[in-house]
């Protein structure tokens, strides 16, 4: 089984989104990275038990007093903690747009000691991997939610891991281990304020499982619904939800008035919680991923290109992390030429490397027996602003979409984390 690499490498060293297409500045580490591929180097592993999206809430019940829990985000002692999720937030974003989040914004200048400011998610950077190991405190190669879409080597098929879960995947199995959430509920109450349409997902049931769930369409009833459920509870853990901005992002763009709109409702939806949950509440801001911009004349059809798909059985994963799965039998000698196909046509606008060259660089962590065919025999991942479609097996429509996320780039890969206590000036009474 491979180990996940530590790495001491702070969060601004990770390499930025090249926008410009190949360059020589395109910010990649100048210290040794996760892995060396072709001679291009892959970015440094997510900091997995140390500074990623997988410690928030381990942390969170840790500092709860929870048994069981190491607080790695040495996230102060506390009785009640809420968990607000942001989809789509991620940190590059939150810097370049604090006009328009004027209550985040004095969180951020008022510090929050040794709290980490930022954090890794986890790869692909992606909600379904993200918030598996935000739900389980683990990487995706044990909790085997590796990508978008996936393969199922016992169906021999593509099954997706969202929104759309095959009738063959049992989610409880796939995902075998008992969420933070779970644990916790043993010994504090636990609370999800989400939408409803995900009470009962498959999502939730592989990654989010335990405690109660309150439901609300909008924001302000969430925040309502939050503020009254944490006023009877003793030591309580929430997690709040927030699919809002991911939703503007990919129809309209991450730099767009939309996603800024949104923005400015998250800003109101942190600023009413701070008012209306129990005083001295510990709430947290944290993300799944970021997200860029793609222009569409480069959102491309690999599909059309033969030698792209030479000795592939099936594609899967998403636009800016591919995953290749080759015919059985196919050797070494059919990986390199397939790599090297990839890297003529696209040059260092891609990092393209192996499943074993993923799995040596700790990208998903420790990977459990039963997870390593789910991840691609060859990945393919988007360095600079280049969305890449198999449109044999996508719909037409899924090229409209203008924000996405899924690879390497600090812009994809760093979330924020922001820490504060809650002032209660409006909490309603138990």
């Amino acid at each position: 089984m491979a180990r996940v690499r530590a790495t001491d490498q702070a969060p601004d060293q990770l390499p930025e989104i090249a926008l410009g297409g190949p360059a020589a500045g395109n910010g990649l580490p100048a210290h040794p990275p996760a892995a060396a591929v072709g001679g291009s180097p892959l970015p440094p592993a997510p900091a997995f038990g140390q500074r990623s999206i997988a410690e928030v809430l381990t942390s969170a019940a840790a500092s709860l007093g929870v048994p069981g829990f190491e607080n790695r985000l040495n996230l102060p002692a506390a009785k009640r903690i809420c968990v607000v999720l942001a989809d789509g937030l991620g940190r590059s974003l939150l810097k370049q747009k604090t006009a328009h989040t004027p209550f985040l914004r004095s969180v951020l200048q008022s510090g929050q000691g040794q709290v980490p400011v930022a954090l890794d998610s986890a790869f692909p950077s992606t909600t379904a991997a993200s918030l598996a190991s935000f739900g389980t405190g683990l990487s995706a190669g044990q909790h085997g939610m590796v990508g978008y879409d996936v393969l199922d080597p016992d169906q021999d098929r593509v099954v997706n891991m969202l929104g759309n879960w095959d009738a063959g995947v049992d989610p409880q199995k796939w995902q075998p281990f008992p969420t933070v959430f779970e644990r916790a509920a043993e010994h504090v109450d636990v609370t999800t304020v989400s939408l409803p349409q995900f009470s009962d997902s498959a999502m939730t049931q592989a990654a989010l499982r335990g405690g109660r769930f309150i439901t609300g369409t909008t924001s302000h009833a969430r925040t309502g619904a939050a503020a009254e459920a944490m006023a009877g509870a003793g030591a309580s853990l929430m997690y709040f939800y927030v699919n809002e901005l991911d939703k503007a992002g990919h129809r309209h763009g991450c730099q767009s008035p939309q996603w800024e709109h949104q923005l400015e409702e998250l800003d109101a939806t942190v600023r009413r919680l701070n008012a209306s949950l129990p005083p001295g509440t510990t709430v947290l801001l944290t993300a799944d991923h970021g997200m860029v911009d793609v222009p569409e004349s480069q959102r491309i059809d690999y599909s059309a290109e033969p030698a792209l798909l030479e000795g592939v059985r099936h594609t899967a994963g998403e636009p800016r992390m591919v995953h290749l799965y080759l015919e059985d039998g196919r050797d070494d000698a059919a990986h390199a030429r397939l790599l090297a196909n990839w890297r003529s046509r696209f040059g260092d606008r891609i990092w393209a490397f192996t499943r074993e060259e993923a799995i040596a660089g700790g990208l998903f962590g420790d990977v459990r027996a039963e997870v390593a065919p789910r991840i691609g025999d060859v990945m393919i991942a988007a360095r600079d602003s280049l969305a890449l479609y198999d449109t044999r097996r996508v719909r037409p429509t899924a090229l409209e979409v203008v924000g996405q996320h899924g690879s390497l780039t600090k812009a994809e890969r760093e979330v924020p984390l922001l820490c504060f206590k809650a002032d209660g000036s409006k909490a309603p009474r138990a």
